[in-house]
């Protein structure tokens, strides 16, 4: 592959809501380019987008894929992320590269959730919309407008209007050059024609619509335009590049990607009128190629077999290979042997890469996801990529017992891969607890582990980690009195046992008279401490209590640590049976945010489960509502959420204390954990 300067690069994301063709749309891309050379379909599982064993199972994109698209002399990279909620992360990453997204729909859907939450999520950034499936049945490219205007307030402006409908899809109107193009199925042969008659008033429309959106984006065509005089076809479409490149209007195109219908119109926009890399954001107004280098890594893929392969925006400066750079956020340098440019799974290897472009490259030390690649002597420090934070949480265990130190390997592998998976043990259960998106990706998590690692997991219901208490002080004695051959063992204390909330445990002694030697304190204590492991009630350990040691007596000969020790554990055991042990359970702080017609269903399902809330409070269009709720009550409300407010919600915790357990719930507690034990 050839290497491109900046100004003939164009960076577009595929986004939108899942099954609305995205991968179809980069396959006739491609296809046009004779990068391939038969159209890829999804159901076939042959295309160059989706090359995962569990994205040609399951028909859906799971990872994002860079597809460059080599056309009139400039090079597109595509983008082509998931529509799925549970592979969000890869769309954040994807879009914080891209310096357009092409928002794609399906023409007998209109706008669905994901559209809405992209849109939502990234309002300032250029877009443009592909109405796909115009062949499908109920395919209705003005209901989809009309869902578009109606759900944002951004300038939604058609380029072009179908010929035809459903079945009898054939072609488009191209209001910038007026005429008609109609399309040969598959192989995008096109036919150029003058407009249909009966469409003439909606092209005059629409025409009309589409000259306002050029002159608004430029004060000079904007003051032409407001004093009557007519815009040439130049100044058009210098209006209309302006509005693509700034974001001030979405222009929005139609087609079929799976038969290649009107695709080719829109890789025309794109190479005339999407934003340059130098129109970036981040960058605009710099001499892009003579600031120090920059490059950020928006993705990472862990291979057993080649290892880490890190992909990459370079911002500023110009790489080559066999060069050294300078990972300013772990401050170590990285040698960047080759320059690799991904087509999908394949790759192939350029000597340098102009600022702008996208590639990747293999073997880096430390090197992961969001860091930036720069020079040591002008180190730059890009800002964090901003991933969705996993809330859906299961424990998880090798099949084989065999397997645990692979399955660590494993897991230390995907968490560099996947920077939104949360792999902890927990000290209080005993259990690892994985942490995902949703129930989708802790499915492909567990093959993962299994095609790329070669280790089986199963998955098990994550245990709360309870803990317990005592509601009253007592005083107790506990006394280990042993006798066999030779010396004893004798240990002999009195304890005072009571409720403590400043800490998990304090311990103090007021021995007088030399009852207890001094000796035996530490031995006194640590027995307490090994107690507290485990609470009479279930089983949880103990917490929230202060224990004074007050009195005793011990033996010159039989006396020692360890009697001390089994004394202790005795009266510990003997002071949580009669001091009145209750349950604990970890309370936690949840914020959800939807949109405000779903605020009286998420209260009342908080409510339900046993939360309280605490206030709301406005953030845009949406409700951030705030509450507790105990943890065990919260263990699939990532799947609940998503029912209630069809995906539009979302929620972080955290955890806040420990309360008590009301009863009717302890006794379950209790009860399930004795079962367990005799199992």
């Amino acid at each position: 592959m050839k290497v491109y300067p900046t100004s003939k690069i164009r960076n577009i994301a595929l986004v939108g809501h899942g099954g609305t063709g995205k991968t179809s749309l980069t396959e006739a891309m491609i296809y046009n380019v004779g990068t391939t050379k038969r159209l890829g379909k999804v159901d076939d599982g042959n295309t160059v987008a989706d090359f995962y064993p569990e994205e040609i199972n399951r028909k859906i994109t799971i990872s994002t894929s860079l597809v460059p698209c080599e056309y009139k002399e400039h090079k597109i990279n595509v983008l082509d992320t998931p529509g799925y909620s549970d592979f969000y992360f890869e769309v954040a990453g994807s879009l914080t590269v891209a310096d357009t997204m092409v928002m794609v729909l399906s023409a007998n859907a209109g706008v669905e959730v994901q559209t809405e939450i992209i849109w939502h999520d990234y309002p300032d950034m250029p877009k443009m919309v592909y109405v796909n499936k115009m062949d499908r049945e109920n395919a209705d490219f003005y209901k989809s407008l009309d869902d578009l205007k109606n759900n944002f307030s951004e300038n939604i402006v058609p380029v072009q209007l179908p010929i035809g409908v459903e079945e009898s899809f054939k072609g488009v109107v191209d209001l910038i050059t007026m005429k008609a193009y109609i399309f040969e199925k598959e192989t995008g042969k096109v036919t150029i024609e003058d407009i249909p008659q009966d469409m003439s008033d909606d092209v005059e429309t629409y025409k009309e619509a589409l000259i306002e959106a050029a002159a608004e984006a430029d004060d000079d065509l904007l003051t032409k335009y407001l004093e009557g005089e007519e815009l040439t076809d130049g100044e058009i479409k210098k209006g209309i590049k302006e509005a693509a490149t700034n974001g001030t209007a979405v222009f929005v195109f139609c087609g079929s990607a799976i038969n290649n219908i009107a695709v080719t119109p829109l890789m025309d926009f794109i190479v005339d009128c999407a934003a340059t890399p130098e129109q970036n954001q981040l960058i605009k107004g710099k001499d892009i190629e003579n600031e120090p280098l920059a490059a950020q890594v928006f993705k990472t893929i862990a291979d057993p077999y080649i290892g880490r392969l890190n992909m990459f925006r370079l911002y500023t400066g110009k790489l080559k290979a066999e060069t050294t750079l300078y990972n300013s956020a772990k401050e170590k340098d990285e040698k960047i042997a080759q320059i690799i440019i991904m087509t999908g799974k394949e790759q192939a290897n350029v000597a340098e890469l102009y600022p702008g472009d996208i590639a990747a490259v293999a073997k880096l030390n430390v090197t992961s996801t969001g860091d930036t690649l720069t020079t040591k002597a002008n180190p730059v420090v890009l800002e964090d990529i901003k991933f969705p934070i996993p809330t859906l949480s299961t424990a998880i265990e090798p099949k084989s017992k065999g397997d645990e130190d692979k399955l660590s390997g494993a897991i230390q592998r995907l968490l560099e891969e996947d920077p939104t998976i949360r792999v902890e043990k927990d000290a209080v259960t005993k259990q690892t607890i994985l942490t995902a998106m949703g129930d989708t990706h802790i499915d492909i998590v567990i093959e993962k582990f299994a095609r790329k690692f070669g280790v089986d997991v199963i998955t098990k219901e994550m245990r709360i980690p309870y803990r317990e208490t005592i509601r009253a002080t007592v005083e107790v004695e506990g006394k280990h009195k042993k006798q066999s051959g030779g010396h004893g063992q004798y240990g002999h204390v009195w304890v005072k046992f009571e409720p403590f909330t400043e800490e998990n445990f304090l311990f103090e002694e007021n021995v007088f008279g030399g009852s207890v030697p001094r000796q035996y304190f530490p031995a006194v204590e640590k027995g307490l401490i090994e107690a507290m492991e485990e609470g009479v009630l279930a089983g949880y350990p103990v917490a929230n209590i202060k224990a004074t040691l007050y009195d005793g007596s011990y033996h010159s000969v039989d006396s020692s640590e360890m009697a001390f020790k089994m004394a202790a554990r005795l009266a510990f055991r003997k002071g949580m049976e009669t001091a009145k042990p209750v349950l604990l359970e970890p309370i936690m702080n949840v914020e959800v945010e939807v949109p405000e017609t779903y605020m009286g269903d998420i209260i009342g399902d908080l409510n339900s489960k046993r939360g309280r809330v605490l206030g709301m409070e406005p953030a845009g269009k949406y409700q951030v509502i705030k509450a507790q709720v105990p943890l065990a009550e919260m263990a699939k409300y990532t799947i609940d959420l998503k029912s209630i407010t069809q995906g539009r919600g979302k929620f972080t915790m955290e955890f806040a204390q420990y309360e008590e357990v009301p009863a009717q719930n302890a006794d379950k507690i209790i009860e399930k954990a004795k079962q367990e034990k005799e199992e």
